[in-house]
């Protein structure tokens, strides 16, 4: 598992993992946050499992094995106490990772994540889609990415005007590396029941749902 962080820990500053959605790798998602965050917190920003640089030979797809997979790392920089920040897909393995290290996590942020959402909330999002999640969460084609980024992002149009075949080359390098993987993890999401009792967390949670779908 590859992770970004500062070549030196400050013991005097807080830990702060911050965990990237389904739609792209660590470096993608916060290049534009970790300069301002480092300096208030010693920074672990990870590349989930079959994305960026991390890769895995074992069979799990499920968003508690990401976390444990993460704790385990976590455990062996050194850090013993630290909150997280999660975005979309991220948010469901931050929830896990607060639920089986209550003791090591001490806030959490989940943001824009289908987290707690019941059965018909996921149907009526796929209903909106119109279309397999799949075919649009690992789009193929640069119609499909801009479909996901129209339903991703709102009032706003960010693909518009960049060419296919830029579009198509940031399908091969993001999308397709690891494509077989990242469709596993997605189908056991999309598969498995909404989760009616969620463990209750007893660390300060925060929850914002800022996006118009939570497939991302």
């Amino acid at each position: 598992m590859h992770f970004w962080t500062s070549n030196h820990r400050r013991f005097n500053k807080p830990n702060l993992v911050m965990i990237h959605g389904y739609g792209g790798d660590a470096r993608w998602q916060f290049v534009y946050q970790v300069g301002s965050l480092s300096r208030n917190f010693n920074l672990y920003v990870p590349d989930l499992l079959f994305f960026g640089q991390s890769s895995s030979k074992r069979s799990g797809r499920t968003d508690a094995f990401q976390a444990r997979c993460l704790a385990e790392c976590l455990k062996r920089f050194g850090v013993d106490k630290f909150s997280v920040y999660s975005i979309s897909y991220g948010g469901f393995v931050a929830y896990r990772m607060a639920e089986i290290c209550p003791e090591e996590v001490e806030k959490v942020v989940i943001v824009s994540s289908g987290v707690g959402c019941s059965d018909d909330q996921i149907e009526e999002q796929i209903k909106k889609i119109g279309r397999d999640p799949a075919e649009i969460l690992l789009p193929k084609n640069p119609q499909d990415l801009r479909l996901l980024v129209n339903l991703s992002v709102y009032k706003c149009k960010p693909l518009r005007w960049l060419p296919d075949f830029f579009l198509q080359e940031f399908i091969n390098v993001m999308v397709n590396h690891q494509r077989k993987e990242k469709l596993e993890l997605l189908e056991h999401l999309l598969a498995k029941k909404a989760l009616i009792n969620l463990p209750i967390l007893t660390q300060v949670c925060f929850v914002f749902l800022t996006f118009r779908n939570h497939f991302e």
